[in-house]
């Protein structure tokens, strides 16, 4: 896979709708900078993306990854291994929102029986405890919504991923 072949592809691509890099970043809902970065063949979008811009373009999957257009009958079994490969990615995306959900949750009923121990006065050492875990899962979940959290999962899979 050439990125910097694709990246012209997809610069291509976006002339020929007439688009600027700020009217295809809002399309997709990412940053102008990401569309710049593909486009110079720096990176590549997630595969999500990467779905998401053939469809809009109306071109395959495979022309896409190639970079070119092709004007014989696209391989089938490609598209779909890419596609089973986007519904994987989906559903590590699932996951992640469960566990989001999770710390939210779990924080929030801990404020919640914090703010009822404390302003009944019983059991006060058992509130502040409640306090300190209902803030530190809100923290988490907070810090789970951040983007720095996905790359740290992303850094911390290919790690994983490096000692195998």
């Amino acid at each position: 896979m050439d990125s910097e072949k694709i990246g012209h592809f997809l610069k291509e691509l976006r002339k020929e709708k007439g688009l600027t890099q700020e009217q295809l970043s809002e399309k997709l809902g990412v940053t102008n900078r990401s569309i710049s970065r593909w486009e110079n063949g720096v990176n590549m979008p997630d595969l999500d993306l990467v779905i998401e811009i053939v469809n809009y373009f109306n071109v395959s999957i495979e022309e896409f990854l190639l970079g070119e257009r092709r004007t014989e009958m696209v391989d089938k079994k490609t598209e779909e291994t890419v596609l089973s490969v986007a519904d994987y990615s989906n559903d590590k995306e699932i996951i992640f929102t469960k566990r989001l959900q999770t710390f939210l949750v779990i924080g929030t009923i801990s404020c919640i029986i914090y703010t009822i121990l404390k302003f009944t006065g019983v059991y006060e050492n058992v509130a502040d405890f409640t306090l300190g875990f209902g803030l530190s899962m809100l923290i988490v979940g907070i810090l789970y919504t951040s983007r720095y959290m996905s790359k740290i999962s992303a850094f911390k899979q290919r790690v994983i991923d490096r000692n195998k």
